[in-house]
């Protein structure tokens, strides 16, 4: 059992900086090698995958113990490489069942600027 039930209205943050190592390694690994992930821009930046930015809820989600049913993410902006980006997920229903707990969040991700570059909402579950 996690350390802690999720609870309704419980926030968790976490923030990352992407590499254009890390686009390039998860290029490799999901096959998304398109152009803006592989040229730098003028300023030697890479546009990170779209899903490579969505890794940030994941982490919060693996450290909350949370299984996904669903995941919708809308991608609002695009992420660059050496831009910190911030998340803040946010658990909005909770019920409690005999071996489980069935919970809701949403994920929002924004940049140094403080603009929303990735919505996410999740459904899934907690094991007790």
């Amino acid at each position: 059992m996690p350390a802690e039930p999720p609870a309704e209205g419980a926030t968790y943050t976490h923030e990352r900086t992407f590499t254009n190592e890390d686009v390039r390694r998860f290029g490799e690994l999901s096959g998304d090698t398109q152009p803006i992930h592989t040229d730098p821009d003028e300023e030697g930046r890479l546009i990170v995958q779209g899903l490579l930015t969505a890794t940030i809820p994941t982490k919060i989600g693996g450290d909350l113990e949370f299984i996904a049913r669903t995941m919708e993410y809308d991608f609002r902006r695009p992420v660059y490489t050496d831009e910190t980006i911030g998340c803040e997920w946010t658990t909005e229903s909770v019920v409690e069942r005999e071996d489980r707990y069935e919970a809701t969040g949403v994920a929002v991700c924004r940049n140094e600027e403080d603009v929303v570059v990735m919505r996410g909402q999740f459904e899934g579950v907690v094991w007790k």
